[in-house]
């Protein structure tokens, strides 16, 4: 088999409606980028996959589900990242600026402004959160 045509191999992984798993997920995707040897923007991928699972926890998963994560390396260099979960709604930056003492609303900002691109798709049941960084 002829290793050059093939598509880089995804990591992921599902994660249950529980505190836990957003600190588990920045394990895993720290863990991931190292077997990727990814170096470059590695920071940026970790905070984005720390936001992107929270707001899976706090907005797309129901009581009973849970969310996945997966890792795709780019075929040009890059990582895309993905979080699917079954809930609803489309996730958008805040128009307004969130307060200095509100705990949330910046999430999806950040997002916006580390990753090179990022967007919502559809599934179902759900959506998946996307952004992607290359190099």
């Amino acid at each position: 088999m002829n290793t050059e045509t093939q598509p880089p191999s995804p990591r992921e992984r599902f994660y249950r409606r529980e505190r836990q798993s957003v600190p588990a997920a920045r394990a895993f995707t720290r863990e991931a980028l190292a077997e990727l040897a990814v170096r470059e923007r590695a920071y940026d991928i970790v905070l984005c996959v720390s936001e992107l699972a929270t707001n899976a926890l706090v907005h797309g998963v129901p009581p009973g589900r849970g969310f996945l994560l997966r890792l795709l390396p780019l075929p040009c260099g890059g990582v895309r990242v993905e979080v699917h979960d079954s809930g609803d709604g489309d996730p958008a930056v805040p128009q307004t600026r969130a307060r200095e003492w509100d705990e949330g609303g910046r999430g999806l900002l950040l997002v916006s402004e580390l990753a090179d691109k990022w967007g919502v798709g559809e599934r179902d049941p759900g959506k998946f959160v996307w952004c992607e960084f290359a190099w």
